[in-house]
């Protein structure tokens, strides 16, 4: 039995690589990773690729990304030689509008993220131990994220293995390994999400790198991480 927290302690001193290659060692086909194909995710795939190991990859596909995101996906899928699945809501988009309303992200945003991110992954993980998270600490909100932790909503270990790297960090990374990332990165957007105007718009110079998603809302998180930390970066 894992002591989850000196595990985590311990792997503080490691490197990406060698956590990533801990959990493989550890937990063999019982591990996923879930990306929605951000930088972070970006370079996670690629480091398990370059240790030559292939665990089951995971996406919400919410119906609604940006054709880039979609493009990416694609791009990755054949360049990294991913196993990778789409995870899709059980309501279509057209089939949730008319329970629920049009533009459901606009009247309820945590609404929509439950029914299109949050029950999804919940099923996509079932029979899984542990699973792979491109939080980091230096993004707004997520300061005391640990290595590794128990998360209680899915009832599994869960893994940040580029926890303590910087976005700097993330980029030098990506372009070193001239690696494929979303254009829209190049264009205002941080971080992306579903292409809504309520959900993800670009940011201006001075603003942080989440303050483009769910504009107008009071709501940070779409709902997958239970985050037990202060927005001032406090712990």
């Amino acid at each position: 039995m894992i002591n989850i927290e000196n595990q985590s302690e311990r792997l503080e001193t490691m490197s990406p690589q060698a956590i990533l290659r801990w959990a493989v060692d550890c937990y063999g086909e019982q591990l996923a990773v879930v990306t929605s194909f951000q930088p972070t995710g970006v370079a996670t795939l690629h480091m398990l690729y370059e240790l030559g190991v292939r665990p089951q990859v995971f996406t919400l596909d919410t119906g609604l990304l940006f054709p880039e995101t979609y493009r990416l996906m694609d791009e990755l899928e054949a360049l990294l030689d991913l196993r990778l699945e789409r995870v899709k809501p059980e309501l279509t988009v057209e089939a949730q509008a008319e329970r629920y309303g049009a533009a459901l992200w606009e009247s309820a945003p945590d609404t929509c993220c439950m029914l299109r991110k949050v029950v999804p992954l919940g099923t996509a993980l079932q029979g899984y131990d542990a699973w792979i998270t491109g939080l980091r600490r230096d993004q707004p909100g997520r300061a005391c994220i640990p290595i590794m932790s128990w998360d209680h909503k899915y009832e599994k270990t869960k893994l940040s293995p580029l926890a303590n790297w910087d976005e700097s960090m993330i980029w030098t990374y990506i372009h070193a390994h001239e690696l494929p990332y979303n254009d829209l990165h190049d264009r205002g957007y941080p971080s992306i999400g579903c292409n809504t105007p309520t959900c993800t718009q670009p940011v201006k110079t001075g603003q942080n790198t989440r303050a483009g998603r769910w504009v107008n809302h009071a709501k940070n998180e779409c709902g997958l991480h239970v985050l037990s930390i202060n927005l001032d970066g406090g712990c």
